[in-house]
């Protein structure tokens, strides 16, 4: 039994190896698209380009427009002569804002009047809008606070008297909310997903359409061996490309990992269990290497939409959220990021390695089930 395994990896090994381009899409293709995800897939809304439309040309409008360009967040583009041309200037995409201060703006400020302060943003992408309203509201916020500090003070009351009631926050896991520890550790899942999946998908249905099925049918090997010496090179393949992005991730990114390096490849396993499962079902059931290649997209891009990689769970419709039970990439993007950010271990990520180990052991079995040796 184990010498028949054993030169089953081999051949594997060999048949995967060989070719140059395979080996750049196994090692070299993983650290590229982990470098390109960690610095393009990110929420974070820095150096916006701001417009400036200043009808009151005081010392308070131009405090202001200090505190909005003095952040990280805003930059200032242009200061607009007038309605149309902030209008056209959104238009173009040349600026994402414009602050406009009305007459009277730094007189109402002083006296303690209604004081109304104009933000014209660009809403075509909503996420990038919501954020840019949340940044001005808190530095318009804290400005009028300022404000209203000084004019108290003026009159004689004490600092005590004045201070207003603040909310004193801490975010846990993400210090500084850098999106980029959110997504790095869930582009190792879907990375993984991808090669285990696309290697696997293609390992039986390619015997197929070399020919050697028929030699493969008249030897001893068993159907469990078969599957084995079939699943095992994919699986070493997918715990190298993990620990192989985990240092990129660590060491280029910054990411932390708070939590148990051996648990994070026990967790892989089941995974990967998981995916090759998937994969060898969808090469049992494809005639062509092509025929496999397209279920495989078929499958990895809607797991990938609903895993929460990019969109919370929570917010799909019930029926949706339904589906999304029967994706392990939901279950593993929960355990890697628990373990990178938050530290925890078994006690808190069982269920989810369960939801794995018996997706991993149903999908193996079922694939192993319809491959069925026969002599014709």
């Amino acid at each position: 039994m184990f010498e028949r395994i054993k030169y089953m990896l081999i051949k594997e090994f060999i048949q995967v190896f060989r070719d140059p381009r395979m080996r750049a899409v196994i090692f070299v293709m993983p650290i590229v698209q982990v470098l390109v995800f960690g610095y393009a897939v990110t929420t974070d809304v820095k150096n916006v380009p701001i417009g400036v439309y200043d009808l009151d040309s005081s010392i308070a409008s131009r405090e202001l427009t200090a505190q909005f360009t003095e952040t990280e967040y805003f930059d200032l583009a242009c200061h607009v002569t007038s309605d149309a041309e902030a209008q056209s200037l959104i238009d173009r995409g040349d600026v994402k804002a414009v602050l406009r201060f009305n007459h009277g703006f730094e007189a109402d400020l002083r006296s303690g009047r209604m004081t109304q302060l104009q933000l014209f943003v660009d809403g075509t992408d909503s996420n990038t809008a919501g954020i840019i309203l949340d940044y001005s509201s808190k530095i318009v916020g804290r400005y009028s606070n300022n404000v209203l500090l000084t004019r108290l003070s003026r009159l004689g009351g004490g600092k005590s008297s004045a201070e207003p009631l603040t909310v004193e926050t801490r975010a846990w896991f993400n210090e500084n909310l850098e999106s980029r520890n959110f997504y790095v550790p869930g582009v190792i899942a879907i990375l993984v997903m991808l090669i285990t999946l696309m290697l696997t998908s293609m390992a039986v249905v390619r015997e197929k359409e070399v020919g050697t099925m028929e030699q493969i049918m008249v030897t001893p090997i068993t159907p469990g061996e078969f599957i084995l010496g079939k699943t095992v090179p994919f699986a070493v393949i997918g715990f190298a490309d993990v620990l192989l992005i985990t240092l990129v991730a660590v060491f280029w990114f910054q990411v932390p990992i708070r939590g148990s390096l051996l648990l994070l490849f026990v967790a892989t396993g089941l995974y990967i269990m998981t995916t090759l499962g998937i994969g060898l079902l969808i090469s049992t059931m494809s005639s062509t290497q092509q025929q496999a290649m397209m279920s495989t997209f078929f499958f990895y891009f809607p797991a990938v939409l609903l895993s929460g990689f990019m969109f919370p769970i929570a917010n799909m419709p019930v029926a949706v959220q339904w589906l999304t039970y029967g994706n392990p990439l939901r279950y593993f993007l929960v355990i890697i990021r628990g373990i990178f950010l938050k530290g925890v271990g078994p006690s808190v990520l069982w269920p989810q390695m369960l939801m794995l180990l018996c997706m991993g052991v149903g999908t193996l079995w079922f694939a192993m089930s319809r491959f069925k040796k026969t002599s014709a």
